[in-house]
């Protein structure tokens, strides 16, 4: 939605700032100005501010922000939440207490409203913050090499610009709530302490309400609908479910996700619990069903494997040192591939418990819009298979959940959402599952009558096989609905043709819809794929403008800055 600074602000009108940025500062001014009321007022204005910053790819950082936020005014602490790309080094220099907040994403990358901020940080020109107290918390995942990278980075490049910590950073595991929650009491308190502020200490509510449903209690939905969408005979398996939310009272918006709490294939869990001479525990059966990961190896078991069993595959693996010939190996392997690749030397049962990670949700992108579809939520997912090996979610959506119910949880994400302006351009860029949002985001502007003109860049192998939504999109374009239709379909052809492609076939018409307002959206694989495509705008941009790679940038920079340029990769 737009956000839009109060009515009466200071600000000129024709001050160089985004709406979000105009909101921050109109609310900053308005925060000194009701606190000097409150003091002539005899009231007791909050002894220091504390502004959270976040870092967020898929909704966790926001709530442990708004956490911290009402942790603060329970502690007689002003506290407000501020996403990182919105506050400027200077703006930064100017805060007395900081707590960041981010996840990292890809390959040790800042997440996408973090990136921004990073740049300007690292720049020779940032100024020095010696006035700042700060302390970071980073949330991530264990199971990859760059855990929490994007929090270690801002941790140091803070302390280098002379800021001094409060508290030592916190790396989360994907189980975050309670560590972060004990380190927010900490950090918090030390912020009380030190500034004399005396709050009743009851704990307000967060600004947000939150769902009764989370990985914790996910809600048990009925899954109504499995239907294959790709052709049989295509080398992918490409389903559209949807889920029936009954009296579950969970809303949602188009561009959402939705986490599936996935169950183990008993098939494993038996062969699994055989090779390790436990065939008929049943309790133990339950448990690697339900709670635990044996598909995916975890790096601590690899590194106790190769301890004892140095003459083993993967042990002459692990020492060439190649994170990527690593990875080549491991793929279609699964714990049980990697327990009989150690022999004799590999731990029982209960040994090896201590290193199955806890089995995780998986989120996708929610493929409908509540307006079309009330009461009721779509997925596209690719059922994962590699000879032997499958997915744990994709395979249990598609084979196992018969008329068992599957646990569900929206994960939201407010910063990918369809224009609040019903009147502005939209261009979608998702091969492959990556149009799941856009088919929400064309069922929502559909439903809501929007005038905006619609743009999608959409692409697979092969028409013929992978051409998934044809007939839903067909029809859309005969409403007016999608306006553009740019299709890549690499291999029917000799050269391979991608929706890269197609962006710098058409240049001139794609800046023309940049410069008319459009709000260009990306979804799908961020190792590969959201890369070209960004080198593929960019490129179209410096054509079209005439400045030069810099100019570009720059141009691109605005886009992020304005929410007009946004991402939902994995």
């Amino acid at each position: 939605m737009t956000v839009m600074p109060p009515t009466g602000s200071l600000i000129p009108a024709d001050a160089p700032f985004s709406a979000q940025q105009e909101s921050w500062l109109a609310g900053f001014i308005a925060g000194i100005a009701a606190a000097g009321r409150r003091d002539s007022a005899g009231a007791d204005a909050p002894a220091a501010t504390v502004d959270v910053l976040i870092g967020t790819q898929t909704g966790n950082a926001e709530l442990v922000a708004d956490d911290i936020v009402a942790g603060a005014r329970a502690r007689g602490l002003g506290g407000r939440a501020t996403a990182l790309d919105d506050v400027t080094p200077e703006a930064l220099a100017g805060m007395s207490h900081v707590i960041v907040v981010t996840s990292t994403y890809g390959e040790g990358e800042m997440p996408d409203n973090a990136g921004l901020f990073w740049e300007a940080l690292q720049s020779d020109t940032a100024p020095r913050l010696e006035g700042v107290r700060y302390s970071v918390l980073g949330l991530g995942d264990r199971g990859y090499d760059d855990f929490c990278q994007a929090a270690k980075l801002i941790d140091t490049r803070l302390e280098q610009l002379g800021a001094t910590r409060l508290h030592e950073r916190v790396d989360c595991d994907v189980d975050f709530e309670e560590p972060a929650g004990q380190w927010t009491a900490a950090v918090l308190d030390l912020v009380a302490a030190e500034t004399g502020a005396k709050g009743t200490g009851a704990a307000e509510a967060p600004k947000k309400p939150r769902s009764q449903w989370n990985k914790r209690t996910p809600y048990p939905s009925r899954l109504t609908t499995n239907r294959l969408l790709s052709a049989p005979h295509s080398a992918k398996e490409i389903r559209h479910y949807e889920f029936d939310l009954g009296d579950s009272g969970i809303t949602y918006e188009a561009g959402d996700a939705l986490a599936v709490v996935p169950v183990n294939d008993a098939a494993l869990v038996a062969a699994l619990l055989e090779h390790l001479g436990a065939s008929g525990d049943r309790e133990s059966a339950e448990l690697l069903r339900t709670e635990r990961e044996i598909r995916t190896p975890s790096k601590e078991l690899i590194a106790a494997l190769v301890e004892r069993a140095p003459a083993s595959e993967l042990a002459s693996v692990v020492a060439h040192g190649d994170r990527s010939d690593l990875d080549s190996w491991l793929w279609g392997r699964d714990v049980l591939d990697l327990l009989r690749d150690a022999g004799p030397t590999a731990p029982g049962l209960a040994e090896l418990l201590p290193f199955l990670r806890p089995l995780q949700a998986r989120q996708y992108s929610i493929s409908s819009s509540p307006l079309a579809h009330p009461g009721s939520v779509h997925l596209t997912v690719a059922s994962v298979r590699y000879d032997r090996y499958e997915g744990v979610a994709s395979t249990y959506l598609a084979d196992r959940v018969g008329e068992s119910p599957v646990g569900v949880y929206l994960q939201p994400n407010a910063s990918f959402s369809v224009p609040a302006d019903d009147d502005a351009p939209m261009v979608m860029i998702g091969p492959g599952t990556g149009i799941a949002p856009f088919r929400g985001f064309l069922h929502e502007r559909a439903a809501r009558g929007a005038s905006g003109r619609n743009w999608l860049f959409f692409g697979d192998q092969h028409r013929e096989t992978d051409y998934v939504y044809e007939d839903e999109l067909t029809e859309l374009q005969k409403r007016g609905v999608l306006t553009e239709l740019d299709l890549a379909f690499s291999r029917d052809q000799a050269e391979k043709i991608y929706v890269q492609t197609r962006m710098r076939e058409r240049s001139r018409e794609l800046y023309a819809w940049l410069e008319e307002g459009a709000h260009l959206y990306v979804c799908g694989d961020a190792s590969r794929m959201a890369k070209d495509v960004e080198t593929a705008l960019l490129g179209v941009i410096a054509e079209q403008r005439g400045r030069g790679d810099d100019d570009a940038a720059e141009y691109l920079a605005d886009l992020r800055r304005a929410k007009r340029y946004v991402r939902d990769v994995y």
